[in-house]
């Protein structure tokens, strides 16, 4: 069969469909990737996966100079690797703006060594860009997070940086909040994430509505 054929073929049949007066089916947009480094992957996979319009959520590594690198490898260090959560989404449901905000209200975005109490390079804050819109979006997002929090985006310690190679972790780590609910809870606990969000965000901690002008909280310095 010739390399073009069905799309000669999808042709001939939108074709047919207009001269019989029958509307042309609507074709649904390609779904597309976003990479975040967040802290722990097992919690940012747990909190952007519950999205409406995100069809999965992978954690893994990114960022780094080494291949196939392990979960050993990258929390030792050495490897500049940040574990890293890849999303796919459907444009038509969710936007990459939306998605951002989301990201954001689930860390700590003045933390720049570390998440939480996970601490160290490979859980620093980064949004990885796959393209140029991305790239524009997330910068903007950074502009916007600082108006909603009331600080610098000096002061803000996400970085922005193109997409390399995403690599996959091990498969213990995939859908770890919903195969261990007890010992992620209380990893989660423990960690005191969500209540470093609470004081971050305010109100708005760990949801993905629009930027607001002035911070959740009036006062709070975080």
């Amino acid at each position: 069969m010739a390399p073009d054929h069905p799309r000669r073929l999808a042709a001939l049949l939108l074709s047919l469909l207009l001269l019989l007066g029958l509307p042309a089916p609507v074709l649904a947009a390609p779904l597309q990737e976003a990479v975040f480094a967040g802290g722990c992957f097992w919690c940012l996979e747990h909190d952007l996966e519950q999205l409406a319009g995100v069809v999965d959520a992978v954690s893994g590594y990114s960022g780094g100079r080494v291949a196939q690198p392990s979960y050993r490898q990258v929390s030792a260090g050495g490897t500049g690797h940040q574990e890293s959560v890849r999303v796919r989404f459907d444009p038509d449901r969710l936007s990459y703006d939306t998605l951002l905000r989301a990201f954001w209200r689930n860390i700590d975005p003045r933390d720049g060594a570390g998440q939480f109490c996970d601490r160290g390079s490979s859980y620093r804050p980064v949004i990885f860009t796959a393209d140029p819109r991305q790239e524009a979006a997330a910068r903007a997002s950074v502009a916007a997070a600082s108006r909603e929090l009331g600080t610098a985006p000096s002061a803000l310690q996400v970085a922005v940086r193109p997409l390399g190679p995403f690599w996959p972790a091990e498969n213990y780590h995939q859908d770890y909040a919903r195969r261990n609910p007890v010992t992620y809870g209380y990893y989660r606990w423990r960690c005191g994430r969500d209540g470093r969000l609470d004081a971050v965000w305010g109100r708005r901690a760990r949801n993905s509505e629009a930027w607001a002008t002035a911070p959740a909280t009036p006062g709070q310095s975080g």
